[in-house]
């Protein structure tokens, strides 16, 4: 991963050791880390961002490769997208049933080396909460790519803020999170380079937090996350320094 910054000097299982990253963030205890005030706030300003950027194309086919945290599903479904969640196991699919069973999305497994759809079988695809934990993510933006017939939205975190020091700052998120597992800090240039590659352009740059996501939960109150995040984005803060950022990239021509 040349260029990337990896906590992978943490102490714990290597990544090799733990379960595939979607299937992590697909359990109920990946979920109770977005829990309470300060996580639901989270996920409020994630489907802000997400639905603000796929707005372009309403009702749209939604791929969300790694989306089984179901994070995204009902904001998507709600706001009248056709929605399939893929994920690399069955054990992917618990927490999509309340909208599966209904018939209001779609579940599909398969792997991510190489996606179980056709080329450009869905109008959009979006991955959250993946790109950091897959050793080869160049190939996953590759399939993102592939099967997206109009745009591709991603989330990472981004060297270009308090991430660049994820490695000596590991186990501090470690404590306050209880199950994170090592991650990729991209440079910018560097997923932008990744989706160039494969007939993408980026058009759309959003992140999303200037504090780290740990530290808002440390606090533990919402509302003060709001007042300094709200403070932050007036000063400009949020688009030099802010991380996770979710990048749209277009199909060019």
């Amino acid at each position: 991963m040349s260029g990337s910054l990896t906590a992978s000097g943490a102490a714990g299982a290597p990544e090799a050791a733990l379960p595939a990253p979607d299937v992590e963030t697909s359990s109920d205890g990946y979920a109770r880390r977005f829990s309470g005030a300060v996580g639901a706030w989270f996920l409020e300003v994630q489907a802000r961002i997400a639905l603000a950027l796929l707005a372009p194309w309403p009702r749209a086919r939604v791929l969300d490769v790694g989306g089984g945290h179901a994070q995204l599903t009902g904001p998507l479904v709600d706001a009248g997208y056709d929605v399939t969640v893929y994920g690399s196991s069955d054990l992917c699919a618990a927490r999509v049933r309340p909208w599966t069973e209904k018939g209001r999305a779609r579940f599909l497994a398969g792997s991510l080396e190489r996606l179980a759809a056709a080329d450009r079988a869905f109008d959009l695809v979006i991955s959250f909460r993946l790109l950091p934990h897959v050793a080869d993510w160049r190939g996953l933006v590759g399939e993102l790519g592939r099967v997206a017939d109009r745009a591709v939205l991603v989330d990472y975190p981004t060297r270009r803020s308090l991430n660049a020091v994820a490695g000596p700052l590991f186990e501090v998120k470690r404590g306050v999170e209880g199950n994170t597992r090592p991650f990729t800090v991209f440079a910018d240039t560097e997923v932008r380079a990744a989706y160039t590659a494969c007939g993408f352009e980026p058009t759309a740059r959003e992140p999303e937090f200037v504090m780290p996501m740990a530290l808002h939960r440390a606090i533990g109150v919402a509302a003060l996350s709001r007042l300094t995040e709200g403070a932050s984005s007036v000063l400009g803060l949020r688009k030099a320094m802010g991380s996770p950022v979710i990048l749209r990239a277009e199909r060019r021509g």
